[in-house]
């Protein structure tokens, strides 16, 4: 999808805990950030509960949202296992659930994954030990080689990273520092600072804080609906010109 040469405005969010019952609670929001915003990326927590109820309610409320969505799954919405059924609920010609793949937008490139946690730096769990605990650990590392395969494949000169879990901790603060191996993986920073990635976007941590740095400089943005709220932002959706 084209557009290079343009400045693009992107609108993000992420944790929305669609519930039944919540039928058209999102439509003006998706009037509005179609109005305000060139691509809306939504960073995980698409659902409450994981019930295919939540997602088409979600569905039928985009049907209002006139530009492209760049969507990650979420924890909640792994809950019972049906994140396949859940993706095809929602994608459509202009909703891109993207799971470890990449996406061109505007000129823009993409890569999308949930991620997961394991902590952070010198307290980053190891691969060794218990069979579960090696399990645990595999699965993050399996989403950081699944995020660097997918921006190894994209073209654009400009890249952008939709994630749910957080790659730096900074992002996390205000959150209890108990919590942070299971709020994201320093795993995932490897693939960002290695492949000229301009921006992330991750959701999950509803009391962490809106912006950090990797430690080559990257801006990870913690898009969460609660943080956005706490930062005093005017609208409710965080918007990043590219």
């Amino acid at each position: 999808m084209g557009g290079e040469g343009k400045k693009v405005k992107l609108a993000a969010i992420g944790d929305l805990h669609v519930r039944e019952g919540d039928e058209g609670k999102w439509r003006n929001f998706f009037k509005q950030v179609s109005e305000e915003a060139d691509i809306l990326l939504i960073c995980g927590d698409l659902t409450d509960k994981g019930l295919l109820s939540e997602a088409s309610i979600l569905a039928k409320d985009l049907e209002e949202c006139k530009i492209p969505v760049i969507a990650v799954l979420g924890n909640h919405d792994c809950e019972l296992n049906l994140e396949d059924e859940i993706k095809k609920i929602l994608h459509n010609d202009h909703v891109f659930l993207l799971d470890g793949e990449s996406i061109k937008v505007k000129g823009i490139g993409f890569a999308g994954i949930k991620g997961f946690g394991g902590g952070f730096g010198k307290y980053m769990l190891p691969l060794w030990g218990e069979k579960m605990n090696k399990q645990y650990v595999q699965e993050a590392v399996n989403n950081a080689l699944k995020l660097d395969q997918a921006l190894t494949r994209l073209t654009a000169e400009k890249k952008v990273v939709v994630l749910h879990y957080a790659p730096i901790p900074e992002t996390l603060a205000g959150e209890h520092e108990q919590l942070y191996p299971f709020l994201g993986s320093g795993r995932l920073e490897d693939p960002i600072n290695q492949r000229q990635v301009l921006a992330v976007f991750h959701g999950h941590a509803h009391s962490g804080t809106l912006e950090g740095n990797t430690s080559y400089g990257v801006k990870v943005f913690n898009v969460s609906a609660k943080v956005l709220k706490k930062a005093g932002l005017n609208k409710p959706y965080f918007l990043y010109e590219i």
